[in-house]
């Protein structure tokens, strides 16, 4: 980001994206299907390292209870609630599809954008299974499969949105 107002204008822009992408959903529990996992991913293909700012600010305004959560759900209940690893996952995931939008090299970017998936729904699976006191193998089952070929395909849009865009 070459000037603080554009790091200000996508910050928001983002941190509105991820919210509005988390009322566009299929249920599936315990974890919904949304598009906000789209949107964080976009973020670090847009902003590059800079991405962990709106992802940030996002998980902060939802623990601050402003309803920006699936279907406007809000507070410190819902992070360390089935989701909450999912969700924080979120900010490790956004730095690194940002550090790999920070090279030229298509496989990297791929690559990056592949780990940053891997990021979230390992974070997700784990915190799951402590949270709900369920074994892990079965936490992945729930939490990480039905998601597997969906973050599949939102990867690949943000990576082609990404060839176009940024």
């Amino acid at each position: 980001m070459k000037h603080r107002a554009q790091l200000l204008a996508y910050s928001g822009t983002f941190v509105a994206l991820i919210a509005a992408g988390s009322w566009i959903s299929i249920p599936l529990p315990p974890v919904p299907l949304t598009l906000q996992t789209l949107f964080v991913l976009l973020a670090g293909v847009v902003m590059q390292r800079y991405a962990v700012i709106p992802v940030g600010l996002y998980i902060l305004l939802g623990a601050a209870n402003l309803p920006v959560f699936h279907n406007g759900t809000a507070g410190l209940g819902v992070l360390l609630g089935p989701t909450g690893g999912f969700l924080l996952g979120f900010i490790p995931a956004a730095l690194i599809t940002g550090l790999a939008y920070e090279r030229e090299s298509s496989r990297i970017r791929i690559a990056g954008l592949i780990v940053a998936c891997a990021i979230y729904l390992s974070a997700g699976a784990a915190w799951l299974s402590y949270s709900a006191s369920i074994p892990l193998p079965r936490a992945i089952l729930i939490g990480v499969a039905p998601f597997v070929i969906g973050d599949t395909l939102k990867a690949a849009a943000a990576y082609t949105i990404g060839e176009r865009v940024a």
